[in-house]
């Protein structure tokens, strides 16, 4: 099944004139075995999984058939069996989405829907005309706009080739040369093994774009490695999940937020990238900091001299990961392909070198196990962000559909009277409870829906109002209640989960600054349009966020505490008050 998903998604690129309706239900089709059926661990969910992934695949394959005929009908419904049709979709949409992620995310789809369905009864602004059921079901099931709209498109097209992409590269010793390299750049210093942690884990981001398999991934040798060297185990634990965290903000991928971002905001994908990449580097200095401030209260050894890698081992094994990125980078900025297009020809590349290791050895049974591991990890990542973006796309479409979203964009510039910065923390407080809800990907989907207009309204570009709620969608990766890179680390190590999420709050400060250093000097996301300015912006910012971090960790004394922390964030906002 998974070997069918990725030749799926290949074919796709290379042929590329496949129809939506056709490439997008099969798309579904593929995922729902996986969610149903694959990962069920009790008999009643196998056996309710079989019928769900048997009606749904149906009903997927009946739009991809009938699509020449359902594209004639405008999105409206003909008949009862293409109402059953219909309702069979967004159940089990919703119902892949459940299992998938748990409840939060499909009550909030069952809610659009009810309100969709329901609203002409609601008196006042917030209720709408209603919407005849034919017209409302078939606009999110038979068109494309719900269900098969632009965000299962990147699903389609997009994301699915670079989970894809990311799957190959870990499958082979791309991973270990990032480790590798980590080391060699900072296992010596002081907190090295710390250090290594943030490089590995931008590195292994930049492919992954998950926080929780960052930590899985590269924490399975760095929180060993730590607590062997004796660092504090919160410490330990801490460093993992917020240098984790930090891969869902890296290019190229950001966790499939990214495409969505280009869709969303119609801006290429390369000015995408360029916006994001300083913010994200920065970052991992603030990061960076951190651990050197916590140097000051512990000792934070490096990597011992023994324990470090060659120099030889170091080269071979980066080649694994230099080839297929240099490949991927030359396609887009020389070859002028489509990112799409481009990660395909790196993937190839990078497929090509599963069948050698880091001695250059051929050996039949380990390449099939990595082919093996490439089938099966693939399939479950993409019908996992497949079930997301799926159920997503339902509120996205409720909203299009009832004009919800534009009322809730006028609640906001109402309730913020029309200022910026007070529109700025209404959206924050509610990216951040959303995103203790469902991932940072969907929360951001939902919250730049409602609040992006009100922003762009109010005066901001939209990848500035996109990247501020993309990034405040991450909070919940590392802030309490729900924290799930900090549960995981801490969790791989025995320690208590709040001690680590308040290190990490401490240590990921630049995740609550950033977004709204971005807002006030917003030179710093505009590396392509303006470089020198850019990185001037860079380094103001670095000198301000380090003083924070260093003053929240690095001191002890209220004094010493407050000036610096006072001082770095007059160089971060300094401008506002002139």
């Amino acid at each position: 099944m998974g070997a069918l998903t990725v030749l799926f998604h290949l074919v796709l690129i290379f042929y590329g004139l496949v129809p939506n309706l056709v490439a997008r239900p099969i798309h579904m089709a593929l995922a729902l075995p996986w969610v149903l059926f694959f990962t069920s661990t009790t008999r009643i969910s196998k056996y309710s999984g079989i019928l769900f992934s048997i009606l749904g695949v149906s009903a997927c394959f009946w739009i991809a058939i009938n699509h020449s005929n359902l594209s004639d009908q405008y999105g409206s419904l003909e008949g009862d069996f293409q109402i059953c049709v219909a309702t069979v979709l967004l159940l089990v949409v919703i119902e892949a989405a459940r299992r998938a992620i748990g409840w939060p995310l499909p009550l909030v789809a069952l809610i659009a829907l009810s309100y969709g369905l329901f609203g002409q009864y609601i008196p006042g602004e917030f209720g709408h005309s209603g919407t005849p059921i034919t017209s409302f079901l078939g606009t999110l099931t038979i068109a494309e706009g719900g269900i098969w709209g632009s965000l299962t498109g990147i699903s389609v097209a997009v994301v699915a080739i670079f989970v894809i992409f990311g799957s190959v590269l870990n499958a082979g010793e791309a991973g270990q040369g990032f480790m590798n390299v980590a080391a060699i750049a900072a296992g010596r210093l002081r907190g090295g093994a710390a250090k290594v942690s943030v490089i590995s884990s931008a590195l292994f981001g930049s492919i992954s774009g998950s926080a929780s398999a960052n930590v899985a991934s590269t924490g399975a040798i760095t929180l060993p490695a730590m607590i062997k060297l004796g660092y504090p185990k919160r410490l330990a634990a801490a460093v993992e999940a917020v240098a984790s965290s930090g891969g869902q903000i890296m290019p190229p991928l950001m966790g499939a937020g990214a495409f969505v971002m280009v869709e969303l905001t119609g801006v290429s994908y390369i000015s995408i990238m360029s916006a994001a990449f300083l913010p994200a580097v920065l970052f991992f200095v603030v990061v960076w900091v951190g651990i050197n401030a916590y140097s000051k209260h512990y000792d934070l050894k490096g990597i011992a001299e023994e324990d470090k890698p060659s120099i030889s081992a170091v080269l071979v094994t980066s080649v694994f990961f230099l080839v297929p990125f240099s490949i991927l980078l030359w396609a887009m900025f020389v070859g002028d392909f489509t990112p799409q297009y481009s990660a395909c020809i790196a993937l190839i590349a990078g497929a090509g070198m599963l069948f050698i290791d880091g001695k250059f050895t051929f050996d039949l049974v380990r390449t099939a196990s990595r082919f093996e591991y490439v089938f099966i990890n693939a399939g479950k990542q993409v019908s996992m962000i497949a079930a997301i973006i799926l159920c997503a796309s339902i509120i996205v479409g409720v909203l299009s559909i009832t004009g919800l979203g534009i009322k809730i964009t006028s609640l906001i510039l109402s309730a913020s009277g029309g200022f910026l910065w007070p529109s700025l923390f209404l959206t924050a407080i509610a990216c951040l409870i959303l995103g203790m809800e469902v991932p940072t990907t969907a929360a951001y989907v939902i919250c730049v829906s409602v609040a992006g207009p009100a922003l762009i309204q109010l005066g901001l570009d939209p990848i500035q109002a996109h990247l501020f709620v993309f990034w405040f969608a991450l909070l919940s990766t590392i802030t309490p209640p729900v924290c799930g890179a900090v549960f995981i680390a801490a969790g791989m190590i025995n320690e208590n989960w709040l001690k680590v999420a308040l290190t990490a709050m401490a240590l990921g400060v630049g995740l609550y600054l950033i977004p709204l250093a971005l807002i006030a000097n917003p030179e710093i996301i505009r590396l392509e349009s303006e470089p020198l300015g850019a990185l001037i912006t860079f380094v103001q910012l670095a000198v301000g966020l380090s003083a924070v971090s260093f003053g929240l960790i690095g001191y002890k004394t209220f004094i010493s505490k407050f000036t610096a922390i006072g001082l770095g964030m007059v160089i971060i906002f300094g401008r506002l008050a002139f």
